[in-house]
């Protein structure tokens, strides 16, 4: 009987979804326990499709910095961040930041940084906009995709300033767009338990309103596989959705499946997410979220296979080369640390799909066939 309301109710979920209606805190749940993975990810297609979707899948060619790994808060879930006092932690001086990102455009044509850091207590509000003003004269023509939520909000607790104040100071240095980082899982009780020193999930939110009135399109996220429900989970789509469709700011949204070797959830036995809860998640996601355009198959962290297999879930972005990523393999990621654009470009094709090449705000770079 339980297997047939199961049925019943992904089949109302289907009539929803082929109408064009908006799904609810019920349906999400409803389909994150459903083990029918395949039949999530035909009708995760399907809503692609009905909403403009088309085979292109997009990839940037990308650089991944992080400025620090020196850190006041205390995040559970964390592989990455160090006390200024351990041997290996890592705090950039400027010029030889720029220096390194140069020295790699000279064999890396990449089109975007994507920089992000620890919430370093030592550091004054002006080695912000001065680094972000470096970055923009060292490399001409590249996006900054750089500081989460969470680090801006940093920056207000140490210069007393407004998250405006800060957002439009970091503007008018050169910055383009913020990644969805920080956002982990907007529920308090979750915040409370993996990342007690951390914003309230609505102070991220409210971040990201700022910066979509201020001018800037920006990025989204979700880290699963912890202590969440999948009511929380469900709940931090609908929140993401209702923000968009008050400022339409977000391009994308990004599933992090989280990682838990090195933390302290390793220890008490946690394992890596399943390929099916990966898949589940890419689907949902793009069910749920039927006013963000972009959802990306993070191969850093599901795997470059799974993430071709989502390309068939409800994903059509790749998310980029990557080069030099260190959070994720800081938690035990075994994916390489980038990928060459032909790989990504074979990955996408061996999917039926047509590879196209983007800058960080979907204009079109390049564009190959379906199929070599």
């Amino acid at each position: 009987m339980a297997t047939i309301a199961r049925n019943i109710a992904l089949q109302e979920i289907r009539e929803k979804v082929v109408a064009g209606e908006r799904l609810d805190l019920d349906d999400g749940i409803t389909l994150l326990e459903s083990h029918d993975v395949l039949e999530l990810g035909e009708l995760a297609d399907l809503a692609r499709r009905q909403r403009g979707g088309t085979d292109d899948v997009f990839f940037v060619n990308n650089l991944y910095l992080n400025y620090t790994t020196i850190c006041r808060v205390k995040c559970k879930f964390c592989a990455f961040a160090r006390t200024s006092k351990q041997a290996d932690a890592v705090m950039w001086d400027i010029p030889d930041l720029v220096a390194h990102a140069q020295q790699v455009r000279e064999h890396q044509e990449f089109t975007e940084i994507h920089m992000v850091g620890g919430e370093n207590p030592h550091l004054d509000f002006s080695y912000y906009t001065d680094i972000t003003r470096a970055l923009k004269e060292g490399l001409p023509g590249v996006d900054l995709k750089l500081f989460t939520a969470s680090e801006i909000h940093h920056m207000t607790r140490s210069c007393d300033m407004t998250h405006e104040q800060v957002l439009r100071e970091l503007i008018d240095a050169g910055l383009d767009t913020l990644p969805g980082g920080g956002a982990e899982v907007f529920a308090p009780r979750v915040r409370k338990i993996i990342a007690p020193g951390k914003e309230p999930g609505a102070q991220w939110l409210e971040t990201h309103r700022i910066a979509h009135g201020l001018g800037l399109k920006t990025h989204c996220t979700m880290l699963y596989n912890h202590v969440e429900t999948y009511e929380e989970r469900i709940e931090h789509l609908l929140s993401l959705r209702d923000l968009q469709d008050e400022t339409g700011g977000f391009m994308a949204f990004i599933p992090l499946p989280f990682h838990p070797q090195n933390t302290v959830f390793e220890r008490r036995g946690w394992k890596f997410s399943t390929g099916q809860d990966d898949l589940k998640m890419l689907a949902v996601s793009r069910l749920m979220l039927d006013n963000i355009e972009h959802v990306k198959a993070y191969w850093i962290m599901i795997s470059t296979p799974l993430a071709q297999v989502g390309l068939s879930f409800g994903a059509n972005d790749i998310q980029g080369t990557v080069v030099e990523e260190k959070i994720a393999h800081a938690a035990g990621a075994v994916t390489p640390t980038e990928e060459k654009i032909a790989d990504l470009v074979r990955v996408i094709q061996e999917a039926g799909k047509i590879p196209v090449q983007r800058d960080t705000f979907y204009n079109e770079l390049r564009r190959w066939d379906a199929r070599a």
